[in-house]
């Protein structure tokens, strides 16, 4: 079989949830992760090759490259979230976690954690992804920029101002223009020169081709099935293209990046050919008067479960709500959406939200990252695996996750809340994507940003500000509560309140007013109760929550 009918391409998930929207510590450069490379070969022993051990790699970190230990943390457990793991496996984990009683224990169960070591150096390379360059932000683009690269639409970021991790020509642009590196990354240390660089005799292990699967994949003459890069390689047709020679168990570097090149092609599942070619859904009602409509596109017919993509675009002046098959295990991009109310109560994989305005979100498990990017005045209501912001001025987060939030930069305002609603499947969903009540670090963010560690950036909710959020669909489930209840002052707070209703309403039985001045009193208190909710902004959200034609169920659908 000729090498045409091999097409390849750049997995989106290692960047969408991998790559943090935030420029790379400078010690993550190509030259000291050379020198990790050749370390970690010759403390093979010692926790550190072919598995990368918590304890060593804290080591190489805290005392090689004098990250925080938090830091170095961050980075492992980010790129420990990315394996295949059952729920079961995720849930056990947590359960460890919270039956530790002190840092030392959690430190001891840490300390039994490892990572596939080649794999975990590409993920800290592909940090590289957010990096600001002085150039790039003075002239734009990267440059020399090569013509026949592929522009990208709209909705995949143009400028390289903007986070980079749903846009696939990034992804694919930053593996073809730092293939060499990534190779040269992954050889053993006696294949290179002694400035850490490949010779034309250079020979690339099974294991690093393995490694590589870690970014990407493909598919052979167009047929369904997709495999991880290294099955591709080693097949025994193409081992003259891929360079691999029987005899050493080995592929030649030059023939084998020389195939990667000439096979590598766009992301078949990534966000350009979702917005191209993928199904438009009918979620949103386009509203009256307004010049932008509602786009909703997703590849749920065309793409494999793991590789489900949702995008969501100028929802405006609405509420939509759903919990639809299309949605689970799917990641989802919403993007400038304005003054509404979306409710996607499915488990989901990953949420990204960006440049929406004055809306509230309710959202499902996400199992591994959601993360927020140059957002106003938002409202967000959701148990995830890890939360992070950027750019993002007056937001409220109500969240449970077991993971510290993340407070990237450019942040203004931000608001923490303890998670404070429940729908049926709720419990159900948490079990499905490996999320468990404890432990919840929502009261704990971290700051990981040069330009300061200003705690003012963030408050805790004031207990006397809170009150709990109904969700208002009928569906079928067992969840009858808020998923591990609440911390206790915020419920105290809640049965304050409720105390004072019932003392409102003993006044008023007490009063023994007759039937003429009990109407009269009730047409009072709704006229205040009208005047609140116009005040307040909950007008609109109780008028759009009556939909064109449907009834309340149209969450089901």
């Amino acid at each position: 079989m000729d090498q045409s009918g091999v097409l390849l391409w750049v997995k989106a998930e290692p960047f969408i949830v991998g790559a943090l929207q935030v420029p790379p510590p400078s010690k993550f450069s190509l030259h000291y992760l050379r020198k990790i490379s050749t370390y970690v070969r010759t403390r093979a022993m010692e926790g550190a090759y072919p598995r990368l051990y918590w304890s060593t790699w804290r080591h190489i970190a805290c005392g090689k490259l004098q990250l925080a230990k938090d830091l170095a943390w961050l980075y492992f457990e980010i790129f420990d979230s990315l394996a295949v793991k059952t729920p079961e496996e995720r849930l056990e984990w947590s359960e460890i976690l919270s039956n530790c009683m002190s840092e030392d224990e959690v430190e001891k169960q840490r300390n039994q954690l490892s990572v596939d070591t080649l794999q975990f150096l590409l993920f800290l390379y592909i940090q590289q992804l957010n990096k600001v360059s002085l150039r790039t932000s003075l002239i734009g683009e990267e440059w020399p920029s090569p013509r026949n690269r592929p522009q990208s639409p709209d909705l995949t970021e143009k400028s390289s101002g903007h986070p980079k991790n749903w846009n696939d020509y990034s992804h694919q642009a930053f593996v073809c223009d730092h293939l060499s590196d990534l190779l040269e990354l992954l050889l053993d240390p006696e294949q290179l020169t002694a400035s850490f660089h490949s010779t034309h005799s250079s020979l690339v292990s099974r294991e690093a081709v393995v490694a590589l699967s870690f970014l990407i994949e493909g598919t052979v003459s167009r047929a369904r099935k997709i495999y991880p890069l290294h099955e591709l390689a080693l097949w025994q047709p193409l081992h003259a293209e891929s360079g691999f020679s029987r005899i050493s168990k080995t592929f030649s570097f030059y023939k084998l990046e020389a195939w990667l090149r000439a096979c590598l092609t766009g992301n078949p599942f990534g966000t350009s050919a979702c917005l191209k070619s993928g199904k438009k859904l009918a979620w949103a009602h386009q509203v009256e008067g307004t010049t932008k409509r509602a786009k909703i596109a997703c590849n749920t017919h065309v793409a494999p479960r793991m590789y489900r993509m949702v995008v969501m675009s100028q929802v405006y002046k609405q509420t939509l709500a759903k919990s639809s098959d299309t949605l689970v295990g799917a990641h989802v991009k919403i993007h400038r959406c304005n003054e509404s109310f979306i409710y996607l109560l499915s488990p989901l994989r990953s949420v990204t939200i960006e440049k929406c305005r004055n809306s509230t979100f309710v959202l499902g498990p996400v199992q591994t990252a959601l993360h927020l990017h140059s957002c106003d005045n938002i409202k967000v209501i959701a148990v995830c695996h890890r939360l992070s912001i950027s750019s993002t001025a007056g937001c409220i987060f109500h969240i449970l996750t077991p993971t510290r939030p993340l407070i990237l930069s450019g942040n203004q305002t931000v608001t923490f809340a303890p998670f404070h609603t429940h729908y049926p499947m709720l419990e159900d969903h948490m079990a499905r994507t490996g999320l468990a009540t404890v432990p919840n670090y929502w009261d704990n963010p971290m700051i990981v940003c040069r330009e300061t560690s200003n705690t003012s950036v963030f408050r805790l909710l004031p207990p006397c500000e809170f009150y709990v959020f109904i969700i208002p669909f009928e569906m079928e489930g067992d969840t009858t509560e808020i998923p591990g209840g609440l911390p206790a002052a915020y419920q105290k707070a809640l049965a304050q309140r409720e105390q004072k209703i019932q003392i409102w309403q003993k006044t008023v039985k007490e009063a023994r007013l007759t039937k003429d001045q009990r109407k009269q009193f009730q047409v009072l208190v709704e006229n205040k109760f009208y005047e609140w909710l116009i005040n307040t902004g909950h007008r609109q959200q109780l008028d759009s929550l009556v939909p064109p034609a449907a009834g309340s169920k149209q969450a089901a659908g």
